[in-house]
């Protein structure tokens, strides 16, 4: 079921802005809190820097077998000891939209392996994606992931495994927020 989640960039929310790293393109306003919201947020109340919305949707380019082992082995958000997280949204470039869905999946997974980069890390990093092309936002995605603060250098890891793959090659834009709870 897809539901719109906004994450808004300002002065509140229960989670506190450990750094936040330009990777490539246009930089995201600096930002204090995080607050999550269900929802599309237009006008907030409160005020923020800026707000990235997502849809999380349908698994795009997963094969049956892979959709199994996640589901099996993926955790639910919200782990009371998963007090780091990491807001990441990323653009990729017209040349990738060009593809064809089987070619992006070719890229995706058979030669960057993606899928299977993301299943090792499974279940000390639980993760969701959120997909915003279509709702005219700056990012096509934005990543959330949760994780303790044990497996913080295996988060690195799977981050830096993942921006060596042929598919970050279509990156255009990308920021890299790291959070812990306040």
């Amino acid at each position: 079921m897809s539901k719109i989640v906004s994450f808004v960039g300002g002065v509140q929310g229960p989670w506190k802005v450990v750094r936040i790293e330009n990777v490539v393109g246009k930089p995201l306003e600096p930002v204090e809190k995080l607050q999550i919201v269900d929802g599309s947020i237009e006008n907030p109340s409160f005020n923020t820097n800026w707000i990235l919305r997502g849809v999380t949707s349908n698994l795009r380019y997963t094969t049956s077998q892979e959709k199994e082992h996640l589901n099996k082995h993926s955790p639910t958000l919200g782990r009371k000891e998963d007090t780091c997280a990491a807001l990441i949204p990323i653009k990729k470039s017209v040349e990738w939209w060009e593809l064809a869905q089987d070619e992006r999946r070719e890229i995706l997974e058979e030669q960057s392996q993606h899928i299977k980069i993301g299943l090792r890390y499974l279940p000390a990093i639980a993760r969701r994606l959120h997909h915003s092309r279509d709702l005219g936002e700056p990012f096509d995605f934005v990543t959330w992931f949760e994780y303790s603060p044990d497996y913080s250098r295996d988060f690195e890891e799977l981050v830096s495994s993942l921006r060596t793959t042929l598919e970050w090659k279509y990156v255009e834009r990308e920021v890299d927020i790291r959070l812990a709870l306040d």
